[in-house]
């Protein structure tokens, strides 16, 4: 780590200030100059910040799953973040948008696990055994970019820019493959949509990654856990619109309403 321990502790004290104000990311204002490496030292830090207050984890995201944007974050693999009890929506919420800073959304898919993972097992089909269900789900983000590009470390010291989850219903997993659209639907327009997703193949391709590299800092996957498998596309702003829809030819609708 090239951070100094002071720096570590003030980064990560700040951001989550900024987060909680519903400003984020202010000290990239400053160009700040950080490794990918350091900013997943900052998250973690964050993350340890927020349970030492009580807050709750429910599992991970995954985001960047695109070779595309990995290259434009300047990533060499997919970026992780946390998810929290309190940001977790149901179904048909109402949510204020001054809640967030620059509100966009993914149209994504979800699993929860029934059992611990163990790193030293994890395949594709040892994963697939220990999926419970699937769901659709909006994934919210603060789409705020302080610094200059490429932003990947900026994205990684803030939770890679997750601000909330919205699940749509459950779908109990069965052996069987599964060809789905997903779609994205802001005010009944669609503004972003992907046909002939294959269950499980294209959901569960970078949940082995993400065993692996909770591993690295003694993390494992618990039963439970709720893991964003990773959007196909990057976060949509909502600007001016207010009903989000995410809807799945094979696992249901989810919405929610922005005021």
């Amino acid at each position: 780590m090239s951070l100094s321990r002071q720096e570590l502790d003030l980064y990560s004290n700040q951001i989550l200030e900024d987060y909680d104000a519903k400003k984020p990311s202010q000290i990239f204002k400053n160009k700040i100059k950080i490794s990918n490496e350091d900013a997943l030292h900052i998250q973690n830090k964050v993350t340890e910040l927020r349970v030492s207050r009580g807050e709750e984890i429910i599992g991970y995201k995954i985001g960047c799953i695109s070779k595309d944007t990995q290259k434009k974050m300047d990533l060499s693999h997919p970026a992780q973040g946390t998810l929290w009890k309190h940001e977790l929506h149901q179904n048909g919420v109402e949510l204020n948008k001054n809640d967030y800073s620059n509100p966009a959304m993914e149209a994504e898919f979800g699993i929860i696990l029934n059992r611990d993972i163990n790193p030293e097992l994890a395949s594709f089909d040892y994963i697939l055994e220990s999926v419970q269900s699937i769901y659709p789900l909006i994934e919210i983000h603060n789409l705020v970019f302080n610094g200059d590009p490429p932003n990947g470390a900026e994205l990684l010291a803030n939770n890679a820019i997750h601000a909330g989850v919205i699940l749509g219903p459950e779908n109990k997993v069965s052996n069987n493959n599964e060809i789905t659209d997903l779609k994205l639907v802001y005010d009944n327009e669609v503004v972003d949509k992907w046909i002939d997703k294959k269950w499980p193949f294209d959901m569960l391709g970078e949940i082995e990654w993400l065993v692996k590299d909770k591993a690295k800092t003694s993390n494992i996957l618990k039963k439970n856990d709720l893991i964003l498998t990773g959007a196909y596309g990057f976060p949509v702003p909502i600007n001016e619109k207010k009903l989000i829809e995410v809807t799945s030819s094979a696992f249901g609708k989810v919405y929610s309403r922005f005021i």
